[in-house]
């Protein structure tokens, strides 16, 4: 049964993680193995999932008060087309996520990846475009990159940062729009989990417990969101890298040995 302290741990995991480069779901699943809740994941997802997207719609309150005023807006479709792939591979691959997702067998490897390229990152320069200067093209490649992220360990923040920087959208913006970009996805994660939950693939905790986590997850995501945005104007996603490739060779390491 998780208890309302694992449940303020994993929040902030949960919280800190989805923003910052270095994969939400890779640690969650590390965090839930450390308090042995390999079975009691898709409720707890859900709900910390949860709180992230609250986090998320309170930092950019007023860009989606500007969304709802006006629907047909242009930031409109470039979310519409930026989710696109993400829901075309995560529909038609569902059960072998899902599957990946459950033993875990590919974290390691995919920390190693996330960290080649926020490596890689660096080599894009002189990004210039603005919010305004996005193109349906520009929003296309970066949520093609997003859809990567649905292996565990891939960062979604990561990925669609590297994208727009690549994309010569500057660091500020770039920012901003995978942020932007991510309560499509993270909507449609939850409302995804919630039908399996409806279907009874559910777990019990306790409701003190799931609200403990949501509070954090929001609190700690917020924090994240802030913190990143002004960390991406003027420094390099390098560090974020190397802590990927150390904690991605830590989890082969005891892969191999059979302590994990």
């Amino acid at each position: 049964m998780l208890t309302k302290l694992e449940a303020l741990i994993l929040g902030m995991i949960q919280g800190l993680t989805e923003f910052l480069p270095i994969s939400s779901t890779g640690h969650l699943y590390l965090g839930r193995n450390l308090f042995g809740l390999e079975e009691a994941g898709l409720l707890l997802d859900t709900m910390l999932h949860l709180g992230t997207l609250i986090a998320v719609f309170i930092f950019y309150k007023k860009e989606f008060i500007k969304i709802i005023k006006h629907p047909l807006s242009k930031v409109t479709f470039l979310l519409i087309i930026g989710t696109i792939p993400a829901v075309v591979i995560g529909l038609a691959f569902k059960d072998y996520f899902d599957e990946i997702s459950k033993t875990g067998v590919t974290v390691g490897w995919e920390f190693l990846i996330t960290g080649i390229f926020l490596w890689l990152a660096d080599s894009a320069k002189n990004g210039y475009k603005k919010m305004e200067e996005i193109s349906y093209m520009d929003a296309f490649i970066i949520g093609t990159f997003q859809a990567a992220a649905i292996f565990p360990a891939i960062s979604r923040s990561g990925m669609t940062i590297v994208a727009a920087l690549w994309r010569k959208l500057d660091r500020e913006t770039a920012a901003y729009f995978s942020f932007l970009l991510s309560t499509p996805a993270i909507a449609g994660a939850v409302a995804l989990q919630s039908l399996d939950l409806m279907k009874g693939q559910g777990e019990e905790i306790t409701l003190s417990a799931l609200l403990v986590g949501i509070f954090t997850s929001a609190v700690f995501g917020y924090l994240a969101v802030k913190w990143m945005v002004n960390f991406l104007k003027k420094h390099s996603l390098k560090p974020f890298a190397i802590y990927v490739w150390a904690l991605g060779l830590v989890v082969l390491f005891f892969q191999f040995t059979g302590k994990f």
